[in-house]
């Protein structure tokens, strides 16, 4: 049996097929389309006719190619780049409509539980009490818990796409001052939830995500080309040289770091504040490199919790778009 995930990230729509025959989603095939929605959509902002239709293009080319590998319509959800515009509903209408694919959005809370899944399921029970941290364009996944999913789970406004935007689109490289005032905007907005990842004292901590996983490389890490197996760490202390690193540098001179791509090196100034922000405020020395993460994560519920589960996410989030209720948490967070 072969399963099919698309994700639309903020920065490319990915489509992952697996065999998931085993109780274990192996993949057999990924396909990425560049769109750079975080480019095209300021936080607040609707999406503008052009990616709209370039992502119903790519959806569909995602659907055809899942066809012709095998697997069953995919289990199709977009991230904070379409969850906060507010054409939200019409976006995710057009896909359908025109694709025949039912792309959903999760909330945020959501998303972080099984991100923290998938981590939960890479590390095994040997981690023990699991901190989990995840990066994307438009918002910050929180998670904590010591089962399958998390005790904690929160969601913030603090992507690295969107914290570009709002403090580094002018200058290339930002002042000083710039680099100092998002500092302070995540040690605001990261406080209670580190506070509650420094009480509960976590055994094990990972991070996923791109944004985890190039800083990880420019800290030394191994390559992506010596395979998922290879153990990857980062650690706070490397990551305050790369945060000055970085700031030195305007975005085309960062692409030319260890593992920054040029298509992420605009935000990852950003992204690296917040990491290392996040670990020295939750007290987290060294992070583990996941490189499982949301998609594994709706892969692995879809596997454990059957078919069903997926049906009552797309049914809600139907009710939510027909403006008669919100797609409630207990969906996700059941310990079934």
């Amino acid at each position: 049996m072969r399963t099919s995930v698309v994700d639309v990230g903020s920065k490319t729509v990915r489509l992952v097929v697996s065999d998931t025959e085993g109780g274990a989603p192996l993949p057999v095939h990924t396909s990425k389309w560049r769109l750079r929605l975080s480019e095209q959509v300021a936080p607040g902002e609707p999406v503008p006719g052009r990616a709209v239709e370039d992502l119903v293009d790519a959806v569909a080319a995602a659907d055809r190619a899942a066809t012709r590998w095998g697997a069953a319509g995919p289990l199709a959800f977009a991230t904070a780049v379409v969850r906060g515009a507010p054409n939200r509903l019409e976006v995710l209408g057009a896909v359908r409509e025109r694709t025949g694919v039912e792309l959903c959005t999760l909330p945020g809370e959501v998303e972080a539980e099984l991100t923290f899944l998938a981590a939960r399921r890479w590390m095994g029970w040997r981690c023990g009490p699991l901190a989990m941290l995840d990066i994307g364009g438009g918002s910050m996944e929180v998670a904590f818990g010591r089962g399958r999913l998390p005790d904690f789970a929160a969601s913030l406004p603090l992507g690295a796409a969107r914290l570009t935007h709002e403090y580094f689109e002018e200058q290339d490289p930002p002042a000083a001052e710039r680099v100092r005032a998002l500092r302070r905007r995540v040690r605001h907005q990261l406080r209670d939830v580190a506070a509650r990842i420094r009480w509960e004292g976590p055994r094990t901590a990972v991070a996923t995500s791109r944004t985890f996983q190039q800083l990880g490389r420019l800290c030394g890490a191994s390559p992506g080309r010596h395979g998922p197996f290879v153990e990857r760490e980062l650690r706070s202390a490397d990551l305050r040289g790369a945060v000055d690193r970085l700031a030195a540098l305007p975005a085309v001179d960062r692409a030319r770091l260890p593992g920054i791509s040029a298509p992420r090196s605009v935000q990852s100034l950003a992204g690296a504040v917040v990491a290392h922000t996040a670990m020295k405020l939750t007290g987290l020395r060294t992070v583990t490199i996941c490189p499982w993460a949301l998609r594994e994560g709706v892969l692995l519920r879809h596997l454990e919790d059957g078919p069903s589960w997926w049906a009552e996410i797309t049914r809600l989030h139907e009710k939510e778009a027909a403006g008669t209720g919100p797609v409630p948490l207990r969906v996700a967070t059941a310990r079934g």
